[in-house]
């Protein structure tokens, strides 16, 4: 038993965890066979199996694809990037593809060696070691359960303009109308999330596929919807028209800060591998569910936000930087189209909460597994009837439900806290992909056999996903009035927020787990696979 400072589930001799050997057996399926494969290969790393093993190929890929949230994000930001940066913002999507593709493509070596829950906790925990991990996890679930809270407010960008009868509190026009329906939206779709995903793995992973098809069938038509309008040539794409004037770096100080709209949407395609003990085959599918869920995300979104420039009636309309696609698509589809298109908007955003409070589950799980947070025995419990982690499910809301309060008289400090929660998502991705360098520099990084594997191509891949990671964590933090601090009144705690937030969440978090629980961490007894009990005692005499 490993309960010391440390020391988590040990990996036993033998076949590693890459290599289950489970011999065919007289009367078992291929299914039944896979399935003890994918439990034995989790014992391995000292973990029994609890949760259900329900999910295929899709569901993971749809879990992925939901979290990043086509419609969602780009529906929620287009706004942001075309105020700052006009047209010439939408340079900022394939830049951010191409460095989250880095990151992307080392957490596939990493679900393909790695399938178990909670993914970013216990990757950097393998590679960098329990106080890695623990911040890494640390860092995660914070960031997700205000990520929940973020996507919850979705609903009020995109309900009252689909009918006013969604403005439940006065008419919109008062000076907290709007913060006080949004908390009041929010809470039932995160009442909602919560439900969802404490009654079971299954029924979240049918209602978030039966989303993704709705968003995904619903995006590839309004992209041939606006094609057919377009009224404008790509050239429109290279004019700057006035932006970045007056700034130290002109255009492209316009274009870092307006990059931040791409940044905020594509991540969280690691919730496909946070899943791996609930899904069937996870060395093989995680893999490929990561790459396409952000491959699909990058082609989708791209051409609905280049398709929407090139079609909007006036590309310098004041409303494209106050109401963003939802004002691109009700003036250029007509108002029956475009509120069709918007209630698939109401469905991404659903779905995209249920995937982002899931995901926290599993996180909050995984720590809770090898006694990294308070009340760890508690959280951890799998209820024997849902085969779910009931009690993270309900935390998660409650806590994103109280972020949520924070906007009606503070929608600053809300913009603030859900920024930041981006950088903390950045820097936790670090947290897994530099210890991961560190070891293919040191020669001990070996992907799992048979599976995939970057090759040759490890290192340089692994190098850019480290320099990515570093660059858009700066970019996202630097201290832009504009985004920490766009309206008086003016404060610098604001404006340098995401530094000290992140850096109380950090160091207030990791004291906590020096001083109080790294003494206490190792598997659960309760979680504990057989293969790792300690031997029962000889009788004596």
């Amino acid at each position: 038993m490993s309960t010391g400072e440390g020391q988590g589930p040990s990996e036993p001799s033998g076949p590693g965890p890459s290599e289950p050997s489970v011999p065919a057996s007289k009367g078992r399926t291929p299914e039944d066979i896979q399935s003890q494969d994918d439990d034995d290969s989790l014992k391995a790393f000292g973990y029994k199996p609890e949760l259900k093993r329900t999910l295929g190929n899709f569901h993971t890929f749809a879990a992925g694809i939901s979290y990043i949230s086509i419609l969602t994000g780009t529906f929620q930001l287009f706004y942001f990037g075309v105020k700052f940066a006009g047209p010439g913002y939408w340079w900022s999507w394939p830049m951010v593809f191409l460095g989250q593709l880095m990151v992307a493509l080392c957490f596939c070596e990493l679900a393909a060696r790695y399938p178990v829950a909670g993914s970013i906790y216990n990757w950097s925990k393998k590679l960098g070691g329990p106080h890695v991990g623990w911040l890494g996890g640390w860092m995660m679930v914070t960031a997700t359960m205000v990520s929940l809270s973020a996507v919850a407010l979705a609903y009020q960008i995109t309900l009252p303009q689909i009918s006013s009868a969604f403005q439940f509190v006065g008419d919109g026009s008062g000076s907290t109308d709007a913060a006080k329906n949004a908390v009041l939206l929010g809470t039932v779709l995160i009442v909602f999330t919560t439900l969802v995903n404490a009654f079971g793995v299954k029924l979240m992973a049918t209602i978030n596929s039966t989303g993704v098809m709705v968003e995904l069938i619903a995006a590839v038509v309004l992209i041939g919807l606006l094609a057919a309008h377009i009224t404008r040539g790509p050239a429109a794409l290279v004019r700057t028209d006035g932006f970045g004037a007056g700034q130290p770096l002109g255009y492209f100080g316009a274009f870092l800060t307006a990059s931040l709209a791409s940044a905020y949407v594509m991540y969280g395609f690691d919730t496909a591998s946070s899943l791996g003990e609930e899904s069937h085959n996870p060395r093989r599918n995680a893999p490929r569910a990561i790459l396409r869920a952000l491959i699909a995300s990058f082609l989708i979104g791209g051409l609905i936000l280049l398709f929407a420039l090139l079609a909007v009636p006036d590309l310098h309309s004041k409303s494209l930087s106050v109401d963003g696609l939802q004002y691109v698509v009700l003036s250029t589809l007509g108002s029956t189209v475009g509120q069709i298109v918007l209630w698939c908007v109401v469905v991404a955003i659903t779905v995209c909460a249920l995937a982002v409070h899931a995901a926290g589950i599993r996180l909050a799980f995984a720590m809770a597994r090898d006694n990294c947070l308070p009340a760890s025995s508690l959280i951890a419990k799998v209820s024997p009837r849902f085969g779910t982690p009931v009690v993270p499910a309900i935390f998660i809301g409650l806590v994103a439900i109280a972020i949520l309060v924070i906007n009606i008289n503070q929608p600053q400090i809300f913009s603030v806290i859900t920024s930041i929660a981006i950088i903390m998502i950045y820097v936790a991705y670090l947290l897994v992909t530099t210890p991961m360098l560190i070891q293919r520099l040191r020669g001990t990084w070996k992907p799992a056999e048979g599976h995939f594997t970057l090759g040759r191509f490890g290192l340089p891949v692994n190098v850019l996903a480290v320099l990515w990671g570093l660059a858009m964590s700066l970019n996202l933090a630097w201290p832009r009035p504009e985004v920490y601090n766009a309206t008086a009144p003016f404060h610098w705690y604001l404006r340098w927020g995401a530094f000290l937030f992140v850096g109380i969440v950090a160091g207030g978090g990791f004291a906590y787990y020096w001083l109080v629980q790294r003494g206490r961490t190792g598997t659960l007894e309760a979680h504990r696979s057989a293969a790792t009990q300690p031997p029962p005692a000889a009788p004596t005499a």
